[in-house]
């Protein structure tokens, strides 16, 4: 019987932060394919009932090795035989499983699957690209640069600095830096950094703002959260994941106190964002704020937890937005591949290869 797939792990920074999101889907969902993607990018269907700790050392026992073939009717395969999926659920954060690498598989694998597509995934992914994005679209951000060699002059806009990785999760290889010497040199020595900084200005004064919004039956906001920032300044890791065993973040202002032009403004903004960036199933949207004026920040596909503890207004329960996510998965057709006007024309016309060397 056909029935969804929930893919967790990944070769990923997230990882571990991946699998504690996953087996929350598989535990609410109950009849689901339970499918651990490994750090070594292995695939193994595995028991549903499994906890955290069964993990620690990588593909727990009696595990059984897939297969994963990027061909129509196939997939994940198991001795032979494809999964018989309706949709997969994806629960990976960063790295190929939310960049759009596992969407653009799936795509070709003929699956169905939650979250945005493959061009929406990789742009959420992409600091620069979705930043550039949005201030396209006419909406706030704030100044961002690329540093790809570690040479680049001073930008026009002073320090202090905020540096993040290009690609990558919202959390891990953030760096403040008070003089652009520093952000040089963070450039060169981290390796969160080697696919490219991205370097904006540290608004001193500023806070967070966070809130998820999902896409089926209907477009709809959860509440708005104020997280506390670490005392170097941002919003770390380890507040986000950690300290409730990667649950919520340790302090946090739910709902946040605003005003309503404010409040307001995140409703219309979060909107905006969802249409631009291509959003579909749970989103998370993250906003700075100073002195009332919100600027859009970044924005988190597949976020941990799938952002289920900001559903307290309106109250939604972790199996109804799970359920939702899958309905809204298993709706639409899969993506079909145009192969029009590849009809042989310029193949009989092209003579050989050897006179288009010459």
């Amino acid at each position: 019987m056909s029935k969804p797939a929930v893919i967790f792990g990944g070769p990923s920074d997230e990882h571990d932060i991946s699998i504690l999101t996953g087996l929350q889907v598989i535990h609410a969902l109950g009849e689901v394919h339970s499918v651990f993607w490994s750090k070594s990018g292995d695939w193994f269907l595995v028991d549903p009932d499994l906890e955290a700790a069964d993990f620690v050392e990588g593909p727990p026992g009696r595990s059984r090795e897939l297969s994963f073939m990027a061909v129509p009717g196939q997939g994940l395969v198991l001795k032979k035989k494809p999964l018989d999926i309706s949709a997969v659920v994806i629960a990976c954060h960063g790295g190929p499983g939310e960049d759009g690498t596992l969407q653009g598989l799936l795509d070709l694998a003929g699956l169905r699957y939650t979250g945005p597509g493959q061009a929406a995934s990789a742009l959420g992914m992409d600091k620069l690209a979705f930043g550039s994005a949005m201030a396209a679209a006419g909406l706030p951000t704030v100044p961002r640069i690329l540093v790809a060699t570690g040479e680049e002059e001073a930008p026009e806009f002073e320090g202090p600095y905020i540096s993040k990785p290009r690609f990558g999760g919202s959390s891990i290889g953030i760096e403040i830096a008070d003089d652009w010497d520093t952000v040089l040199a963070l450039k060169k020595s981290s390796s969160f950094f080697d696919q490219g900084a991205v370097v904006e200005p540290f608004l001193v004064g500023s806070r967070d703002l966070q809130v998820a919004v999902r896409t089926y039956p209907d477009w709809e906001m959860s509440a708005v959260e104020a997280p506390l920032r670490a005392a170097e300044g941002i919003y770390s890791y380890d507040q986000k994941y950690l300290a409730w065993g990667g649950e919520v973040s340790e302090g946090r202002e739910l709902p946040a106190t605003m005003t309503d032009r404010v409040a307001a403004e995140v409703v219309s903004l979060s909107q905006r964002i969802t249409d631009v960036a291509g959003l579909r199933g749970i989103a998370r949207i993250d906003f700075l704020e100073m002195d009332g004026e919100l600027v859009v920040n970044e924005v988190n596909t597949i976020p941990g937890s799938m952002a289920t503890y900001l559903w307290i207004d309106p109250p939604l329960k972790r199996e109804q937005l799970f359920r939702d996510m899958v309905a809204e998965a298993e709706g639409p057709p899969v993506r079909v591949f145009s192969v029009a006007g590849s009809d042989g024309t310029a193949l009989r016309s092209a003579g050989t290869i050897a006179s288009k060397l010459d």
